[in-house]
């Protein structure tokens, strides 16, 4: 009985300590409000305006994290984060069939070294647009950055960068005298190769990307410099078909066929206390992978600045240019051709707490005619109450 009754307090000890050492954490947003959006393509004029639960300031979700300390330095840590839409009767929206995974991803870490984790997981440019983006990755027309969701408006200014890969493996460096190292590599479970045979096609199939990014930390300057390359070939087929993406809206880890986008980023932030200032540049281009002369390339720069004026009382700013340049015929006998945009943005919070604020933001964009496409505008509003925790 004594044996047994210390082999009992033994395990629950033990049980206590693991415990101790390793903790789960869970957060999120809600973020509800009004939104409208108005939008001129051309040949359509359209306006919509209704209650939003995606989020205009940010996207709703729901996350767990975790981490546990398995002694000599090293630790293990998970991360699974699922959009929400609150708004809706289904779970994760009328047309999504279940929860939108955002991330979700396991790792180790050693202390002196850096962490490594393998899963769904954001590329290094978005994750630098995270520090350095005035507008806070918000969901309204105007930022010419961060223009990856197809919700804000019709525009040819929705496409920016890649902002997740799925079955990615990544690495940060530890900081070591302000400076941290991250790197990406994906495959996307789609690289294949199949040999001729008796009605056979043959051919190989490869869906990769890759990145590299570093951020810099000194008082108050943040510098982040990113580049990331993905690939869609299949040796097969010599066609070549520009996605949509390329120029009218987004559908993340889908390139189209025998494609290559490379995207490039850089940003920079400067808090001189009364306001912190921002400065970004970002390019990306999408080419043919048999013929390099079929490609579009967009590039912007932007600046805003973010500022409490009061205690409670928090407004941003930004404005931006870009353009376009393309040549997207089949052949490179075409003239490439090209077109502007323009973008700004406006916005305030009313902290109630640390938690909860009440928001209202307005964005406007402007693209001229060009490259076979009718000149657009469009402006977007929104009204809302975000509380995260």
């Amino acid at each position: 009985m004594k044996k047994s009754l210390l082999a009992v307090a033994a395990i629950g000890a033990f049980a206590s300590a693991a415990q101790a050492q390793s903790s789960v954490t869970v957060y999120g947003i809600l973020d509800v409000g009004f939104s409208g959006t108005s939008a001129n393509t051309g040949t359509t004029k359209t306006q919509t305006t209704g209650f939003s639960g995606t989020g205009s300031e940010q996207t709703s979700r729901l996350g767990f994290k975790g981490n546990e300390d398995l002694g000599g330095g090293t630790s293990a840590f998970f991360t699974a984060e699922f959009a929400l839409t609150p708004t809706e009767y289904n779970l994760s929206g009328n047309n999504s069939g279940g929860l939108a995974n955002r991330q979700t991803f396991v790792g180790l870490a050693k202390k002196g070294i850096g962490q490594a984790a393998i899963g769904t997981q954001y590329m290094p440019i978005h994750t630098a647009v995270g520090r350095t983006d005035p507008g806070q990755q918000n969901n309204m027309l105007g930022n010419v950055i961060y223009v990856t969701n197809s919700t804000q408006g019709t525009a040819q200014t929705t496409v920016a960068y890649t902002v997740r890969v799925n079955n990615a493996i990544t690495f940060q460096s530890e900081r070591i005298a302000g400076a941290q190292l991250n790197a990406i590599y994906n495959n996307n479970n789609t690289d294949s190769t199949a040999s001729n045979g008796i009605g056979g096609t043959g051919g190989k199939t490869i869906n990769n990307a890759w990145g590299l990014g570093a951020n810099y930390i000194w008082t108050n300057l943040n510098v982040d410099a990113v580049y990331q390359v993905t690939n869609q070939l299949t040796t097969s087929s010599t066609s070549e078909i520009l996605p949509a993406s390329a120029t009218t809206s987004v559908t993340p880890n889908l390139l189209g066929t025998n494609i290559k986008s490379t995207e490039a980023y850089a940003g920079a932030t400067y808090n001189f206390g009364i306001l912190t200032a921002y400065a970004q540049y970002i390019s990306r281009k999408v080419s043919g992978q048999w013929n390099p002369e079929q490609f579009i390339k967009r590039s912007a720069q932007q600046i805003g600045v973010r500022s409490f004026v009061t205690p409670t009382i928090e407004v941003w700013a930004s404005g931006g240019m870009g353009k376009y340049d393309g040549n997207t015929a089949q052949t490179v006998s075409t003239s490439p051709s090209s077109m502007g945009f323009t973008g700004y943005q406006v916005g305030s919070n009313y902290l109630l707490s640390k938690r909860t604020n009440l928001y209202a933001i307005f964005g406007s964009t402007q693209v001229k005619a060009g490259m076979g496409f009718y000149g657009e505008s469009g402006n977007s509003y929104g009204v809302g109450v975000r509380h995260t925790f």
